[in-house]
């Protein structure tokens, strides 16, 4: 547990340095009361939507899917809808991300037992201290009618 920082950081270098280009998914779940839910890693710091990268012969969608049952115990029961496609070239010259909204849902167990340090419901207007910068972009995008960005 106490080497998951330094593995992490290694395996990000690894997987940008093998490929020339890269994908990344995250999802915007809300619960009934209209609050997103958001994650807390075990790695880094700050509160982000859930997702992850895009594997090797799997596409955007069935990714979102895995991601979403993985990190977040959010188990996709309607296709994902596409929100939008960003550039993310602040972490990786060539990484994009795109953010699915996921429209309905039912719980199932995280499969992230290791990743995840900490999952949570918050109101689009009360985000918990900590949301990246990224993170709340993107939520007032989808729910305060902010103009959309092309970088995340």
């Amino acid at each position: 547990m106490r080497l998951s920082p330094v593995i992490s950081a290694g395996f990000r270098v690894w997987w940008r340095l093998s490929r020339g280009a890269t994908l990344g998914v995250r999802g915007v779940a809300q619960d009934d009361h209209g609050r997103v839910l958001l994650v807390r890693h075990t790695y880094r710091e700050g509160w982000y939507l859930p997702g992850g990268g895009v594997e090797s012969g799997e596409t955007a969608a069935s990714a979102i899917h895995r991601e979403m049952m993985e990190e977040a115990g959010v188990e996709p029961v309607a296709p994902p809808r596409l929100i939008g496609f960003y550039a993310n070239h602040a972490v990786f010259k060539n990484d994009h991300v795109a953010l699915y909204a996921i429209d309905e849902w039912r719980a199932c167990a995280p499969d992230s037992v290791h990743e995840i340090a900490e999952r949570g419901f918050f109101a689009p207007d009360a985000l918990p201290e900590g949301a990246t910068p990224g993170t709340r972009r993107r939520l007032a995008e989808v729910f305060a009618g902010v103009a959309p960005a092309d970088h995340w």
